[in-house]
């Protein structure tokens, strides 16, 4: 593992997570996730990638903001690290990058949700010291009401 590589993923190439976003959603379709990344590319988003000798094996997008409760803060967003590297202490490099970035551009704390279903993650994420303040509600308006 000598040749992780940690860093933004530049937005002209942002298409190149689909592949790992699938690993963690099935449910979107590819050219909808497409769209929405190119949506999410014009507004206050980041996606930082962890290359292998080269080759994408983790994502996490990341987006920055202030709250009114605990200030400029950094969103870690759909994390996932390729299904053949996990347990190899991967995301705790990638967590420990993201810190520093966060800390780099004035960031007094990082907040993230995670899927309820994804046991594994809240284990991770209470290791690194987060602490569950809330629960996330989604309310779909589409008017087939689905989630995808």
């Amino acid at each position: 593992m000598d040749t992780i590589t940690i860093q933004i993923i530049p937005k002209k190439k942002i298409n190149s997570i689909i592949p790992l976003l699938q690993q963690l959603n099935h449910k979107t379709p590819k050219n909808l996730l497409k769209e929405r990344l190119a949506h999410m590319c014009e507004q206050n988003y980041e996606c930082v990638g962890v290359h292998d000798n080269g080759t994408l094996i983790g994502i996490c997008g990341l987006w920055t903001l202030t709250r009114h409760y605990i200030g400029k803060t950094i969103e870690p967003d759909h994390v996932v690290i390729d299904e053949n590297y996990r347990g190899k202490n991967i995301g705790k490099q990638l967590f420990n990058w993201i810190y520093r970035y966060a800390k780099s551009k004035g960031c007094e704390a990082t907040e993230l949700n995670a899927y309820t279903g994804n046991r594994k993650s809240h284990k991770f994420y209470l290791n690194e010291g987060y602490e569950i303040y809330g629960y996330h509600f989604i309310k779909v308006l589409r008017e087939n009401e689905e989630f995808y």
